[in-house]
C-alpha cells in the first residue's frame, strides 16, 4: 500500500520564513489537514482490526471444493479428502489467518461433507439452511445483549456460498434446484461450473444458457454484482452476463515456454488456471476478491440478515406501530408482551389447576368404583365362605352321626358276639 500523506497541524514557520512582501506573513503547508484525513484514519483503523471473510462451499464430494479455495488466496490450507460413504450430511468448519502484505484476514471456510451421496437427497438442503440461520440467530443473541462485545465478537455469517455444479454439460440436477431454492434468500449465492475442463467451449457456453435459464424459470436468486458504484459499474455489468462463472482450481505449477504457471498438465496440451481464454478463474477471484468482497458482507448484513431479524422478531410478536398505525416504543411492546405472556401464564395455570381438578375427581371416582367391586367381591365371597361352612357343617354333623350309628352297630355287633360264645361255650358243656 503507498504510503498516505500525514496529517499534520498547521504550523508557524520560524521568522526567517516570514516574507514581509505587503506586510502579509505566508505560511507552508506541511501536510494535510481537516476532515479530508477521515478516510486515511478509517484505513488505519481497519488495517489494525483486520478483516474477516466467511465462505460456504456448497458441491458433491470430490468436485473440486478444497482446491479452489486454495486456489483464490493462493495458500495451502491442508485440507484433508471427504470420504463418500457419510449417511448424513455434515458441514466441515475451518477458520485460516491469512496475510497479505500487511493486510490481515480471518477466512473462514465451510464445506459441505457427504453432499449428493446419500440415496435419499429430498432434505439435504436442510443441514445448510439451518446452519446459515445458526449464524443469523448468533449474531441476533449478541446484538440484543445489554453488553454487547462486537469489537472481539467473530462474526460467522456467511457471506458468500460458492454453489459448485458438476459439469455434465445438460442440465441442472434436482438437487442443485432444491438447494438454492431454499437458500437464496439466506446468503449471496455465486453459482460455479467445476472441473471446466471436462467440457468443450461450445458445450460450456450452451451449458451456461442452460443454467441461467433454469434460474430463472424456478425463480432462484442469484447474487449480482452491484451495478451503482460508476467505478465498477462496466465490468460488474459485464461479469453479470458470464454468470456461472466455470472454474478450474490447481496448485500445481506447470512450466510453458519459459514460465512456470498454475495449471493442470495433460496429454494434449497445458490448461492456464489464470489464462481467461481457458476458465473463468481469473474473473472470479477478481470479482469476489478484489472488487465485491465488502459488497457481499454488505449485502449479507442489509438484506440476508436483515430480512432474518424482521421475521424473528415479528414471531416474537415484535412491531413499529401499533394498531392505530401510530409509532410505538420498545418499553409499550415490551410492558405489552410482558402482560399478554402474564395473562398467558394465568389462564395455563387456571387450565392446569380444573385439569387437575377434573383429573382427581376422576381418579376418586375410579377408586370409588373399585372399592365398591372390592367390597361386593367381598360380600360375595363371605356368603359363599358362610354357605361352604354351613354346608360344611353339616356335612361334619351327618358325619358325627354315622360314627355314632356306626359305634352303636359295633357295640350290639360285639354284644352278639359275646353272647355266641357264651352260648356255644354252654352247648360244650352240656355235650361233655
Amino acid at each position: 500500500m503507498a504510503e498516505k500523506p500525514m496529517c499534520m497541524p498547521t504550523q508557524i514557520p520560524d521568522d526567517e520564513d516570514i516574507q514581509r512582501e505587503d506586510n502579509i506573513r505566508c505560511l507552508t503547508m506541511l501536510g494535510h489537514f481537516g476532515f479530508e484525513c477521515l478516510p486515511h484514519q478509517l484505513v488505519n483503523r481497519s488495517i489494525q482490526q483486520g478483516f474477516s471473510f466467511n465462505v460456504l462451499c456448497v458441491g458433491e464430494t470430490g468436485i473440486g471444493k478444497s482446491t479452489l479455495i486454495d486456489t483464490l488466496f493462493n495458500t495451502n490450507l491442508k485440507d484433508k479428502k471427504s470420504s463418500h460413504f457419510y449417511s448424513n450430511i455434515e458441514l466441515k468448519i475451518q477458520t485460516y489467518e491469512l496475510q497479505e502484505s500487511n493486510v490481515q484476514l480471518k477466512l473462514t471456510v465451510v464445506k459441505t461433507v457427504g453432499y449428493g451421496d446419500q440415496i435419499n437427497k429430498e432434505a439435504s438442503f436442510q443441514p445448510i439452511a439451518d446452519y446459515i440461520d445458526a449464524q443469523f440467530e448468533a449474531y441476533l443473541q449478541e446484538e440484543l445483549k445489554i453488553k454487547r462485545s462486537f469489537v472481539d465478537y467473530h462474526d460467522s455469517r456467511i457471506h458468500v456460498c460458492l454453489y459448485f455444479i458438476s459439469p455434465t454439460g445438460h442440465s441442472l440436477k434436482s438437487l442443485d434446484l432444491l438447494t438454492m431454492k431454499n437458500i437464496d434468500s439466506k446468503v449471496n449465492i455465486i453459482p460455479l461450473i467445476a472441473k471446466a475442463d471436462a467440457i468443450s467451449k461450445n458445450d460450456l457456453q450452451k451449458f451456461k444458457c442452460k443454467i441461467m435459464s433454469e434460474l430463472v424459470t424456478h425463480g432462484i436468486q442469484i447474487y449480482q454484482f452491484p451495478t451503482d458504484d460508476e467505478t465498477t459499474t462496466q465490468v460488474n455489468s459485464s461479469m453479470n452476463g458470464q454468470l456461472p462463472f466455470a472454474v478450474v482450481g490447481s496448485m500445481d505449477e506447470v512450466k510453458v515456454g519459459k514460465r512456470m504457471v498454475r495449471g493442470r498438465q495433460y496429454p494434449w496440451g497445458v490448461l492456464q488456471v489464470e489464462n481467461e481464454s481457458h476458465c473463468d478463474f481469473v474473473k472470479l477471484r477478481d470479482m469476489l476478491l478484489c472488487t465485491n468482497m465488502e459488497d457481499l458482507k454488505e449485502q449479507t448484513h442489509t438484506q440476508h440478515y436483515e430480512r432474518y431479524r424482521c421475521c424473528k422478531l415479528h414471531k416474537i410478536g415484535f412491531t413499529d406501530v401499533g394498531p392505530d398505525n401510530q409509532p410505538v416504543s420498545f418499553q409499550e411492546i415490551y410492558e405489552a408482551k410482558r402482560q399478554e405472556f402474564y395473562d398467558q401464564c394465568q389462564r395455563e395455570e387456571e387450565e392446569l389447576k380444573q385439569k387437575f381438578m377434573q383429573q382427581v375427581k376422576d381418579k376418586e371416582m375410579t377408586l370409588k368404583e373399585a372399592e365398591k367391586e372390592l367390597q361386593d367381591k367381598f360380600e360375595h365371597l363371605k356368603r359363599v365362605q358362610q354357605e361352604e361352612r354351613i354346608k360344611i357343617e353339616e356335612e361334619k354333623r351327618q358325619l358325627e352321626e354315622e360314627i355314632i350309628n356306626f359305634y352303636k352297630m359295633k357295640a350290639g355287633s360285639e354284644t352278639l358276639q359275646t353272647q355266641g360264645s357264651t352260648n356255644i361255650k354252654k352247648d360244650k358243656d352240656r355235650k361233655k
